[in-house]
């Protein structure tokens, strides 16, 4: 079906730019004429929105902030009253994002078309999760799209803050790992073997050198002879270790495993029942029926272990049991949670009182990451230092025996 791009006045007397799929030009006319546009111009389109099969090629990534942005400015535009299709044109117009554009031009066709703008937004589950389109259906559904909004914007607002911290606490270690990483093969392949070669010198073929010293000889002449074996063996492996991990038995292998180191395993239960309380929150608020909300909320947390713990809590409550019961059965979360949950499924405000818990374990995650974070640095610094030492005292120890040797 052809595609035409063309500008439209509204009854405000506003300029409308957009695109449509139609058979001809009539049909373009009729359809804008019915939501009362009168159109100045219709061109047929060769490049117009991306065909349906294309979808996933088309936008591009579009970052967080730049959603909390158009979140935020939807949820005012539709707040003050402006049409759902021109605010979304507004914003077409006014993004700086390139990615932004392609899928908003993609948007507004679509509702143009007649759909709802949660069915428009479902066909870009990379920019736009299930939480997000689950949301904005709700909204639609109860007319409080722009309230629904303003829960989104600051959702992943939350959301985005937390991932910064963690990316940050883990900024520095990492860095280190790499540097402690480098160095050693730079010294096994570039500084061993000429040591080596300096103290053969000193004491011949046949002197006796400290057990240390002969170890790390033997591994630095087998990192030289072999290489160009180890680094391709060592990405290959990386990489599938990686493939593995994205599987959904690896995803449960990795999250099970976090889940029981002792520092770890308080962070991630913190950092998963605060998205689970922010999350269902938000979802419940939006009028998203308890059995969704939960299979939802489980694909959001971001944990193979509580996703499955969430599933089988919904299919406990679609048999007639409480949402807070089976939180207290299940020892991933904290008694706090399904207190607060017994206290909200009594007094009618569940989504009230989970955001209290929400903003508590978010606290919570804040001095945890902050009391992690001083902990690796000096953890990271005695590692390498300690690295550092057993090759120094390799080198020592040969020469310190073959200078007695000389006086």
């Amino acid at each position: 079906m052809p595609a035409f791009s063309y500008t439209a006045i509204s009854q405000n007397g506003d300029h409308l730019n957009g695109y449509v799929e139609a058979p001809d030009r009539a049909a373009v006319i009729k359809s804008l004429t019915s939501q009362n546009l009168r159109p100045i111009s219709i061109k047929e389109s060769n490049s117009g929105t991306p065909k349906p099969l294309l979808r996933i090629f088309a936008g591009g990534r579009v970052k967080n902030d730049e959603l909390v942005i158009l979140t935020r400015e939807l949820s005012a535009m539709v707040g003050a009253g402006v049409p759902l299709l021109k605010a979304l044109t507004s914003l077409h117009d006014h993004a700086e994002s390139k990615n932004l554009k392609t899928i908003l031009t993609s948007i507004i066709k679509d509702v143009e078309g007649g759909d709802q703008l949660a069915d428009a937004l479902a066909k870009y589950p990379g920019t736009f999760n299930d939480v997000y389109v689950n949301m904005v259906r709700a909204g639609e559904t109860a007319g409080i799209l722009d309230d629904i909004l303003k829960r989104l914007a600051y959702q992943q607002e939350k959301n985005a803050t937390i991932r910064k911290k963690i990316k940050s606490a883990m900024t520095y270690p990492m860095v280190l790992v790499g540097i402690t990483v480098l160095a050693f093969f730079g010294l096994m392949l570039f500084v061993i073997p000429q040591i080596g070669k300096i103290l053969e010198g000193l004491g011949g073929p046949d002197a006796k050198l400290p057990g240390l010293t002969l170890a790390m000889l033997a591994l630095s002449d087998f990192f030289i002879k072999a290489w160009y074996i180890i680094f391709p063996v060592i990405g290959i492996g990386i990489f599938f270790l990686l493939r593995f991990l994205k599987t959904p038995s690896g995803k449960l292998l990795l999250h099970s495993s976090v889940l029981k180191i002792p520092v770890l395993k308080t962070i991630i239960i913190k950092i998963a029942v605060a998205r689970f309380s922010r999350t269902f929150s938000a979802l419940i608020g939006a009028g998203v029926p308890v059995l969704e909300a939960l299979s939802v909320t489980g694909r959001a947390v971001g944990n193979v272990v509580y996703e499955n713990a969430l599933l089988e809590a919904s299919k406990a409550v679609e048999s007639g049991s409480t949402l807070s019961s089976e939180i207290e059965k299940n020892p991933l979360f904290p008694a706090i949670v399904s207190q607060m949950l017994s206290v909200g499924e009594e007094t009618g405000q569940t989504d009230t009182v989970l955001v209290k818990v929400a903003d508590f374990y978010e606290e919570e995650v804040d001095v945890a990451i902050e009391g992690i974070s001083s902990i690796i640095e000096p953890v990271m610094i005695v590692f390498m230092g300690g690295m550092i030492g057993l090759i120094a005292a390799s080198v020592m120890m040969p020469i310190a025996s073959l200078s007695s040797s000389i006086k």
